[in-house]
């Protein structure tokens, strides 16, 4: 009996073994499957062999699943702003589909400085075919803009040709979708155009690489109302503002009531936050942009008073805004059903600490009288063409860099968005383009619109018909790069090399070398200007062009160049431009460059080897070391 129940108990044993070893993972729940194909270490290619090895695990792998779903966030969690909630979609196209943008839009920006690295580096010329390239792709443009935010946020040191060229494009795209918005903003009704929206898009666009919202900025001045408030209820606990809740358009009536808002709002912008005007650096366009007046707690008039108007609406109190010259202005109406009489309003000076004026006292402000026209309401399109006005201004007054052009398109841009009808502003649009080389084709239509708004430009206008028209002939037929060699008897006094970092002897910035020449090529009265004849070898010398710390381009003779005794990154925006890394003590020129200098990588590794790295014994020789170096950077993916 002992012995049957022993044999029974060892078959059933033995049937829980056999059926253990004939499980599988397929048998296993979908959900368990699901967790555990979601696991981190997991990548695409692995998911595609997997689902490849029956049907079971394909089908646990399907499109809409939870699978895909999970390596479309872990590979681009940025895109899930894009998506709902629990959001069931088509996840395995949507990976392939971004997947396949990415690979195009790097091919894009890899191939720009190919076809654009001898021409003008500005934004809009460099990137007019590209723009279309990638707007012909169909693809979603936050994948566009996603794939470039990856290119520019690998590698600091590394692809900075590539990332250099991602940014320029990123920065075009944002800037024709705020375009899009301030057009569309233009459309509607003036009563609901708000003046906060308008500065908020003018500063999008001369910053659209900033993370700049208006849900952002509205949240910040909800914070300091709040501020306002807490201060109200100390004051009088039955204050109606207290009531208003956010987005409400209520109006308190009562004029004293208007004044405690007032009162306590000067109190907490100008006391507690310590907001002020920027008497001591008035042009700098930082005062303009909204998020740097909140960020910086200082401006100009106009954007202090944007400021100041809609903190009042948010607290019940209507103000309205006044283009009065010189000086932007608030008024605030003293007679209860309303005036035009300059003499009822008090006047509201935003940028002196929310002083009250009257009429009179607003002259003084100024120095001169003016007439009643000045002391009138105006529009919010008429506020925003002050402010872009105010930027125009301060590109005008530019030293001619870089920055300065950039921000003279900027403004020109909004103006004529604004008020596209504009003569002398189309006209300016028209000379800078020109002035600059770029977009020829652009610089007709333009001109062909000045000349249906207003004939008599026509000596103007034609002038700048013929001359774009030979350039746009010039640029068919373009002159070949020349090619400096360092072996070159005429090149034998040349010392330095492109990508060496070097120190000014007696200017003392530091600056890295992007190009040079044998011998001074400037103009005799940039020669006599510079007073290059006061040097020990003059003109007759190599002079250099180089990248300054500070951001400006320079023209540098030798003798006052010295290889820096402590190599670091120079932080010009142009660097990327010329050079595709930044290795430690030098920058590598990108294949553009050496094009150009082909013999200088081979002699600024060497001029590197000597100055900052001691050799080992098995790389004694500086010929053989500084080959391997080049090699390797060859073999690097740029």
């Amino acid at each position: 009996m002992a012995t049957s129940v022993a044999e029974e108990g060892q078959r059933s044993l033995n049937g829980i073994i056999s059926d253990t070893q004939t499980k599988k993972m397929t048998d296993l729940p979908t959900e368990l499957l699901e967790h555990i194909l979601c696991f981190p270490v997991l990548k695409h290619d692995d998911i595609c062999n997997v689902s490849c090895c029956c049907k079971r695990l394909h089908d646990v792998c399907h499109g809409r699943g939870k699978v895909w779903g999970h390596q479309y966030k872990l590979r681009w969690p940025r895109l899930q702003m894009f998506y709902r909630q629990n959001e069931c979609c088509d996840w395995l196209r949507e990976y392939k589909t971004r997947h396949r943008v990415g690979i195009q839009i790097r091919r894009t920006v890899e191939s720009i400085s190919r076809r654009f690295f001898t021409e003008v580096p500005c934004v809009g010329q460099v990137l007019g075919d590209s723009f279309a390239e990638i707007e012909s792709l169909g693809m979603p443009e936050h994948f566009c803009e996603d794939e470039l935010l990856f290119i520019l946020n690998s590698d600091k040191r590394k692809s900075l040709t590539l990332k250099y060229y991602a940014k320029k494009i990123l920065y075009f795209l944002r800037q024709q979708n705020i375009l899009r918005s301030l057009k569309t903003f233009m459309e509607q009704p003036a009563d609901q155009q708000s003046s906060l929206e308008g500065a908020v898009l003018v500063d999008q666009y001369c910053n659209p690489l900033a993370d700049v919202t208006l849900n952002s900025i509205s949240a910040q001045l909800d914070e300091i109302a709040e501020k306002v408030k807490k201060m109200l209820r100390i004051k009088n606990p039955s204050h109606p503002s207290l009531r208003i809740a956010q987005g409400d358009c209520s109006v308190v009536q009562d004029f004293e009531l208007q004044r405690q808002v007032v009162c306590a709002l000067n109190s907490v912008l100008y006391e507690q936050l310590q907001y002020k005007g920027n008497e001591f650096d008035y042009y700098n366009p930082l005062n303009s942009y909204i998020h740097q007046v909140l960020l910086r707690r200082t401006g100009i008039p106009i954007s202090l008073s944007v400021l100041y108007i809609n903190l009042t609406r948010k607290l019940g109190v209507q103000l309205e805004p006044v283009n009065f010259p010189n000086h932007f202005l608030l008024r605030w109406c003293q007679k209860p059903k309303g005036s035009e009489d300059i003499y009822d309003f008090v006047y509201i000076d935003a940028f002196g600490k929310g002083k009250q004026l009257t009429a009179k006292e607003c002259e003084y402000l100024i120095g001169h009288q003016v007439t009643a026209d000045y002391y009138s309401a105006i529009s919010t399109t008429e506020v925003l063409l002050r402010m872009v006005g105010n930027l125009l201004n301060i590109g005008k007054r530019g030293e001619g860099n870089e920055k300065s052009y950039q921000l003279l398109r900027d403004s020109l841009d909004l103006y004529l968005t604004i008020n596209p009808d504009n003569v002398q502003y189309l006209l300016l649009q028209a000379r800078l383009y020109f002035h600059l080389g770029i977009w020829p084709e652009k610089v007709l239509d333009i001109l062909q619109h000045i000349q249906a708004l207003d004939p008599s430009q026509h000596g103007a206008v034609g002038y700048l018909v013929q001359h774009t028209l030979e350039h746009i002939q010039h640029k068919k037929h373009p002159a070949t790069p020349e090619v400096k060699k360092r072996s070159a008897p005429e090149h034998l006094e040349v010392q330095y090399s492109v990508g060496l970092i070097m120190k000014h002897k007696r200017s003392g910035y530091n600056c890295v070398i992007y190009g040079w020449d044998p011998k001074c090529t400037m103009s005799q009265e940039w020669i006599t200007t510079m007073r290059v004849h006061q040097l020990s070898n003059g003109a007759n010398q190599p002079f250099y062009n180089v990248l300054v710390q500070d951001g400006t381009c320079r023209y540098a003779a030798q003798e006052n160049l010295e290889p820096h005794s402590a190599p670091l990154e120079i932080g010009h925006p142009e660097v990327g431009r010329y050079f595709s890394e930044f290795a430690a003590t030098y920058y590598f020129a990108n294949d553009e460059l050496q094009t150009r200098y082909p013999e200088d990588v081979v002699e600024t590794l060497g001029t590197v080897q000597e100055l900052y790295h001691r050799l080992t014994p098995g790389d004694a020789n500086p010929d053989r070391a500084s080959a391997a170096d080049q090699n390797n950077h060859r073999a690097a993916p740029v």
